[in-house]
């Protein structure tokens, strides 16, 4: 898979983008990743600006068409690309079953919102699909854009050493997960469920089911909704 994100911060990626597993993926050959400064294309060469002030009475800077559609056009001119994703608080909320079709994409581009957002003939003409990864405002996409790519490539096969780790993961089915434990097994008089310690894989898996449905009436129960 290779992903191109478009930031005017791209220091705010390195640290997300390159430390655990998404630094495994690109080390197994697995994820391709490329952080593009869209200041390298401003059409001005002194100050590399890239936004500009809004037409009519709207406060804020918009960010401009131009420098834009000049890397998009450069990147889709080179291979083509499966979505141009713009991430922005009024594009389709996130979630795993978003994170688990994008991972069958090959190559995808995230295009990071900045000031008071972009000229919407980009999200006209250039984007194909809008993301938002929650109801409240962040200073830039960049967060968004590293919280999208963490999401989808962790269910790449491969970049985990245990895959079924990935496959029962909270959101999969619709439910969070179910409590888990470890060593030791009494801890001031904390018990771990007996259970668990029973080494019947059958009921445990049930427990775990029962429980991954309780927990999901009582704190998100949105969830079986769907």
């Amino acid at each position: 898979m290779r992903i191109d994100i478009i930031t005017v911060l791209p220091e705010l990626l390195d640290g997300p983008l390159n430390h655990s597993i998404l630094k495994r993926a690109q080390d197994k050959g697995l994820l391709s990743l490329h952080v593009h400064n869209l200041r390298e294309y401003s059409t001005d060469l002194k100050h590399r600006r890239v936004d500009d002030y809004a037409f009519g009475f709207s406060a804020g800077m918009v960010m401009q068409i131009e420098p834009i559609d000049r890397i998009i056009s450069q990147l889709k001119s080179e291979r083509d690309y499966d979505e141009v994703i713009y991430t922005s608080p009024d594009g389709e909320t996130f979630n795993q079953g978003m994170a688990n079709q994008l991972s069958l994409k090959e190559n995808f581009i995230i295009l990071c919102g900045h000031y008071k957002g972009i000229d919407y003939r980009i999200r006209e003409h250039l984007i194909t699909k809008e993301i938002s990864v929650g109801d409240y405002v962040l200073t830039g996409g960049e967060l968004a854009a590293a919280i999208i790519t963490d999401a989808v490539v962790r269910v790449i096969p491969g970049v985990l050493s245990d895959e079924q780790s990935a496959l029962s993961d909270c959101f999969q089915d619709n439910l969070l997960a179910p409590p888990v434990y470890t060593r030791p097994a009494d801890y001031k008089g904390w018990k771990v469920p007996d259970i668990l310690l029973s080494g019947h894989q059958r009921n445990i898996e049930e427990w775990e089911h029962q429980q991954a449905l309780e927990r999901t009436k009582r704190l998100r129960p949105d969830l079986l909704k769907d």
